[in-house]
This record gives structure tokens, C-alpha cells and sequence, in this order.
């Protein structure tokens, strides 16, 4: 607002009006009592009431000052008492909860407005009022009043009717079951038992009209009707996160519920929202929700504003609407004709969205899923890797289906287990079937906010599976799974491949071999001779055959034999498992030393070389010098230039 402005201005006016009133009722409330001085008081009995443009109308009968000591039901009304039609605000109308029969006191400094034409007076600025409850039989019938459901006729005022432009007879004036408003609790009888309680109330196609209406308190009698563009999960707190142990990823969920299931919705403008529901104990269920409800319509009501967010605020929730924008059919434009053609291309994105949340014991969403999907609806654009990493953007939000063929968990220390990324190596046919391909294989950082569920995460830990990555983010040569971010081992037939090549692998899979190009944190395959052990590395550790445990102890009836305190059981025939740093000298980096970690039990190749070194009876050192190694797959833990060296460490693939 400009500085000195008359907006600025209205502003300060609205907020001091605001404070003001709040100040008034408080004090009503913690005086207990109707303020005793009725000096310009206006004391009216309703007889009828309506809504019109959100304006609360009341048809109501003036009583004299003597009628103020009477409750509602003993106030005699003369008939030359004069009519009076009181407008409430919304805000007031909602703190009265005034109905026929009621009477109300409105205070200073109320006004009388005269119309020509017109022989009824208009009362405005009523928002110093006050309903009277006098007597327990006045309390009894608040009670019942509460058990009982009434409808406020909505008069439904066009801008042809107010303009003029239209002559039809039926158009003129709207008054229906749909277009009452509910006020006050519900009650389904036998006969409304098999309709939804939220197809009796007002369908809304906005959410921006919804929300500039019924307030940040929320609504509760009226509903919107939106798209479902996007159903995911997000963290609900701290404490869940998948857990990796010896390359098997364990999903926790200390404290029960850990996560929050979520919709993305639009509406008719174009408008985005994104609706937060009920607390999941597990994400298992996420495939089944995205495939029942994505591209449905569904109404909502019993919501309320959590957060009025921006781009700046909240870039990745945007970034997932940028991918939906423009929408792919003509959509509504507040002020203009819905019958003209409209493009959709030159449309601004959404600057800003309202994240919304259910209010306790309200109905809240309720999804057609009998209906056809909605045209408005944008299911992912599925391309392949090849593709993905030619884009040029950044932030961009993509989806693709891949084979994971390795993972591991971040080795940061200083970063708690339960925060730390897990990286998936992933491949598709795309990288593998194309001719001079670079890479062969691209890493996917899985953060910490983003929800996984136990069934894909115990399903990674087992064996290599085609993964459907949905909404990921793309940008600055990575790929990141991020919150919005969804996994699905089904492949859901909605979403479209947009040309891409999905087939799946048939063939063994190839890694890059090691080069002057390999980064660190990426996988690859390694051949060379041996120059070199680091004998000071070299150790090995006896584990459980059956389980794999590496913290084996002495059995106590027998110490000439070894115990396992998770299968609870001697271990007669226990697995031996070495390790050992060897540097090779590799063509591809001639210039270069390479330090690579193997292992006894991971590589077949190298067992016989780490078994002469270990057993030192029969052999030396100086024998296996010289050695071909085979096709190795080692991860790349770093890569440094001043000295030149690379550390690996040899891995098992899926």
C-alpha cells in the first residue's frame, strides 16, 4: 500500500474497527451480563431471515425498552410497532447465531438508512450486538435450537438482474434447496441416510471465492468443488526415516504415526490448494490412494486455513504446481466471458497457495470415484533418463521409471541416522540401449523429508525392482526425491510415456567403465594390475551363516565354540569375511592411483589374492603383484587431483 494512501488508510480503520469490536464482546463475556446502559439502544425481535451477497438479512419488529426485561417468547409485539430490516456482517451473524424469535440489542453507534420507495428503514453498522438470553426456559430452548438443523434462504443476485441486461423471469430470482446455507449442527434422518450430507449444501467452483467468504476460521456448511491433481504423503514429525544396515533398508516408525496424507487439488480458476488429512501410520497405502482418487473430482468442506504460503516460502510445493501449469484445457477467468475462447498459455502461474486442513469432526472430502477422470487433470509426463538429463532447467519437477540397481546410505557422522540421504543407482533402457551413452548409470538422492513406505523400502533391500519415481526434482546435474515426492513399485496406467522408451531390461547391465570423467558417489566398472596392499587394512571377522551377524561370541556350555545372540544358536559353520585395500594401476587413469577395498565374501575374483595374503604360510606378498583384475563394480567414495587418486570400494549390485 502506498504510504499515506487512502488504502493504507481504510486499512488502519479496518483494524482499529476490528479491535474494537473484539474489545466489546470481551468484556460482555467477562461481564457476564448485557451492558446496563440503554442509552441509543435498538432493541428488535426477528421474524424472518435471508442472506444476501454474503450479508446476513433480518426482517425484525422494534420493541419498546420495557419489552428488554422480557425473554423472546414473552415479548408481545403490537402492530404498530414498526418494521425494521437489520443487516448483519458475516463476522457478526456467526457470533449471534440469531434466529427467528430471537431479540437482539444492537448498540451505538448503529445507523438508519431511508430508501426511496420503500416504507421499511435498513439498520447498518450493527456490529455492537447482542443476543438476549434471559431465564432457563431461554436455555433449554438454546439447547434445542443447537439439535436442530435450519436452512437461511440465499438470495442469489445476478449482475444482469443488478445491471438490468436480462429480462428472463426465471433467471430474476434463485431460491432452492441448494442454494440454502446450513446453520447449525446436522441431524440425518432415516431419509437422508443415503445422501451425503455434503450433496445437501453449496457447491462452490472457488477456492479463492470459498476462502475470501467464509474466512481463515474455515467453513463448515458450504463446500468446493476441485480437481485432485497430486496425492502424496508428507512427514507428519521427526523420528521416521529408512534405516540402512548392511545395504538392507529397515522402514521405523518410532512413535506411531510419522506421516501425513496430502492432496493437491485445483479448481475451475485455475487455483491451486494443497489439502492436509489424516495421519498415516505407514505410506503402504499411497498407491492405492493415487490410483482411486488422482484426476477425480472430490468437494471439500469442514476445512480451514493452516498457512496462506508464496513462492519464496515455499519453493517446492511450487515447483510441483509449475509442472501443472498451464492447464491443459481453458479455464475460468474471474471478470470475463466463460463463453469466449480463452488460451491458456499466456496465463501467470499461481504466486501464491493456501495450504488448508480438516477441522475435528466435520466431513471433509469426499471423492467421486465412480466419475471419469477430469479433463483439467495432468497426470505425470513419464520420459527417460536419457531425457531428463538433457533438460536445461532447474527445479524442474519430472518422472521416470528406472531399475535400482544399488543403494547406500549417507556416511555422514555428524548427521543423525534417521536425517541422513539414501542414494539409489538406477539405470532404464534408455541409458543402457543407447550408443555412446554417458552415464550408464545416474545416482538419485532420496532426502530425508521425503516419506517412504516399508513395502518399497524392505522390496529395495531384497533385490533390484523397477521403481516408478514420481515428481521428482530435477536441477544442477541432480536428481533429488524431495517432499511431494512419491515411489511406486506398480505401474499405474494413467500416467503416459510421452514417447519415451519404457521397455524394460533384458540383458546383463552395464556400468561406466573408471575415466578421467567418473565423479565421486557414482558407481562404475574397474579392471587393472595389481601394484600394490596396504597390509596394515587387512583383517577379517568370522559371522552367523544364517543371519549375517558380524558380532558373534563365545558359546558359554562350550568356548571352543561360537554363539549368535539374535538367532539365539551355536554357530557350527560360520562365514569368514575379509577385507583388504589393493592399488592398481589402471590404462584408463594412467597418470592416477587407484585404492580399491575389497572384500572376501563380495568378490569371487579377488578371494584367492586376499586368501594369499592373509595366509602367509604359503605365500608372499610379492607373488600376487603383477595380477589381472577382473570386471570389478566398486562404488567411487572420492575423487582428489593433488595427489592424483581415486578411492572405490568393490559392491554388489541388486
Amino acid at each position: 500500500l502506498c504510504r499515506g494512501g487512502l488504502a493504507e488508510r481504510l486499512c488502519r480503520l479496518q483494524n482499529r474497527e476490528r479491535s474494537a469490536i473484539s474489545f466489546w464482546r470481551h468484556q460482555c463475556v467477562s461481564d457476564a451480563k448485557i451492558p446496563s446502559d440503554k442509552s441509543g439502544v435498538l432493541i428488535v425481535k426477528i421474524l424472518e431471515m435471508f442472506e444476501e451477497c454474503t450479508i446476513q438479512v433480518a426482517i425484525c419488529q422494534q420493541l419498546e425498552q420495557s419489552s428488554a426485561t422480557l425473554s423472546s417468547e414473552d415479548a408481545v409485539i403490537s402492530a404498530g410497532e414498526p418494521i425494521l430490516k437489520v443487516l448483519f456482517a458475516r463476522e457478526t451473524a456467526a457470533h449471534l447465531k440469531s434466529r427467528p424469535q430471537d431479540v437482539i440489542h444492537i448498540y451505538p453507534p448503529w445507523q438508519k438508512l431511508l430508501l426511496k420507495n420503500t416504507d421499511v428503514p435498513v439498520i447498518m453498522n450493527t456490529y455492537f450486538s447482542q443476543k438476549v438470553l434471559l431465564g432457563e426456559h431461554s436455555e433449554t430452548r438454546e439447547k434445542t435450537y443447537g439439535l436442530t438443523k435450519m436452512l437461511i434462504r440465499k438470495n442469489i443476485i445476478s449482475l444482469a438482474q443488478t445491471f438490468r441486461l436480462d429480462d428472463h423471469d426465471e433467471e430474476l430470482h434463485q431460491e432452492s434447496s441448494s442454494n440454502q446455507v446450513a446453520c447449525g449442527p446436522q441431524i440425518r434422518n432415516n431419509s437422508d441416510l443415503k445422501q451425503h450430507p455434503l450433496a445437501r449444501s453449496v457447491v462452490n467452483d472457488s477456492l479463492l471465492e470459498m476462502v475470501e467468504s467464509q474466512g481463515a476460521m474455515g467453513w463448515r456448511e458450504v463446500q468446493v468443488r476441485v480437481v485432485i491433481q497430486r496425492v502424496y504423503c508428507l512427514p507428519a514429525r521427526e523420528g521416521y526415516r529408512s534405516h540402512i544396515q548392511g545395504n538392507k533398508p529397515l522402514c521405523a516408525t518410532p512413535g506411531g504415526m510419522f506421516c501425513r496424507l496430502c492432496l493437491l487439488v485445483q479448481d475451475a480458476y485455475g487455483m491451486f490448494s494443497e489439502v492436509q488429512l489424516q495421519s498415516l501410520s505407514s505410506a503402504d497405502d499411497i498407491e492405492q490412494y493415487c490410483r482411486r482418487w488422482e484426476g477425480k473430482f472430490c468437494c471439500l468442506a469442514g476445512m480451514k486455513i493452516l498457512q496462506r504460503t508464496t513462492r519464496g516460502r515455499a519453493s517446492g510445493l511450487f515447483s510441483l504446481i509449475d509442472s501443472l501449469w498451464p492447464p491443459v484445457v481453458p479455464i475460468k477467468v474471474p471478470g470475463q466471458s466463460q463463453d469466449s475462447e480463452m488460451m491458456t498459455a499466456n496465463l501467470p502461474p499461481p504466486s501464491f497457495c493456501y495450504i488448508l486442513t480438516v477441522q475435528s469432526g466435520e466431513v471433509h472430502v469426499e471423492v467421486d470415484e465412480e466419475e471419469e477422470s477430469s479433463n483439467l487433470y495432468q497426470p505425470p509426463a513419464v520420459c527417460g533418463l536419457k531425457d531428463i538429463l538433457q533438460i536445461n532447467g532447474c527445479n524442474e519437477r519430472c518422472s521416470f521409471w528406472a531399475q535400482v540397481l544399488y543403494l547406500r546410505l549417507q556416511t555422514k557422522h555428524s548427521v543423525p541416522i534417521n536425517q541422513r540421504e539414501v542414494w539409489l543407482f538406477v539405470t532404464d533402457s534408455t541409458l543402457q540401449n543407447g550408443v555412446h551413452v554417458t552415464p550408464k548409470v545416474v545416482a538419485v538422492s532420496v532426502a530425508a523429508s521425503c516419506v517412504l513406505g516399508t513395502e518399497i523400502a524392505e522390496a529395495l533391500g531384497v533385490a533390484s525392482r523397477l521403481v516408478f519415481f514420481k515428481d521428482v526434482l530435477w536441477g544442477n546435474g541432480k536428481i533429488i526425491c524431495v517432499e511431494r515426492t512419491v515411489l511406486l513399485l506398480q505401474k499405474p496406467l494413467l500416467y503416459s510415456a510421452a514417447g519415451a522408451d519404457l521397455s524394460e531390461l533384458t540383458g546383463p547391465v552395464r556400468l561406466d567403465e573408471l575415466d578421467s570423467t567418473t565423479q565421486a558417489n557414482s558407481i562404475c566398472a574397474l579392471r587393472g594390475t595389481v601394484v600394490g596392499v596396504n597390509e596394515s587394512t587387512a583383517f577379517s571377522w568370522p559371522t552367523c551363516d544364517k543371519c549375517g551377524n558380524g558380532k558373534l561370541e563365545l558359546c558359554p556350555q562350550d568356548r571352543g565354540l561360537l554363539y549368535c545372540n539374535q538367532c539365539c544358536d551355536v554357530v557350527i559353520s560360520p562365514i569368514l569375511k575379509m577385507q583388504l585395500e589393493v592399488f592398481l594401476s589402471c590404462p584408463s587413469l594412467s597418470q592416477s592411483t587407484v585404492k580399491v577395498k575389497v572384500w572376501h565374501e563380495m568378490s569371487v575374483g579377488l578371494f584367492v589374492l586376499i586368501n594369499m595374503l592373509l595366509s602367509l604360510q604359503s605365500y608372499e606378498v610379492q607373488s600376487v603383484l603383477g595380477k589381472e583384475v577382473g570386471l570389478l563394480n566398486c562404488y567411487v567414495h572420492s575423487v582428489t587431483s593433488h595427489p592424483n587418486c581415486v578411492a572405490l570400494e568393490e559392491i554388489v549390485l541388486l
